[in-house]
């Protein structure tokens, strides 16, 4: 388990998700805004589907691997995917933090790290596919370094990426 500290002095731990996390992410993902989620899912999502729970417990080293950010009593506050492509050039990194654990830095820190983590697995380019209404995710990642592009074909979402 990692221990990290946002910039504000709020400290949390990080740890890989399990199978038996699906609980604790069902509650969880309840805790988040419906705006929050449906930006997370990409569409409207009220409770989380059996393959959303699978994605969000499946564990593949350096190819495909959800992180939870727990407080001091061991709840998730936060979720973090990191997946790359076959060829580990490009991946993609998702974050969703419960509602009222919003505005402590909480998504700062993840992202960071989550491209520790991408730059550790080799990958060059890290993404990430906001819909252009998320405008809170799109002002943090060019704060940190990611330009934003069209997605061809959606004009509803950007694409968000960042080169090592």
């Amino acid at each position: 388990m990692t221990e990290l500290c946002t910039r504000s002095g709020f400290v949390f731990r990080l740890r890989p998700a399990i199978a038996d996390d699906g609980e604790a992410l069902t509650a969880f993902f309840g805790q988040v805004s419906d705006d929050d989620r449906r930006f997370r899912f990409l569409s409207a999502v009220q409770a989380l589907t059996s393959g959303q729970l699978a994605e969000l417990t499946r564990h593949e080293p350096q190819m495909h691997e959800n992180f939870l950010a727990l407080d001091t009593e061991g709840a998730i506050i936060a979720v973090a995917t990191l997946a790359a492509d076959k060829a580990r050039e490009t991946g993609e990194v998702a974050i969703a933090i419960r509602a009222d654990h919003k505005g402590r830095g909480i998504g700062w820190t993840l992202l960071d790290h989550m491209a520790r983590e991408a730059k550790g697995w080799g990958i060059k380019r890290l993404q990430s596919i906001e819909s252009r209404e998320n405008h809170a995710a799109i002002t943090l990642e060019q704060e940190k370094g990611f330009s934003a592009l069209p997605v061809e074909g959606d004009s509803s979402l950007i694409l968000l990426e960042r080169r090592f």
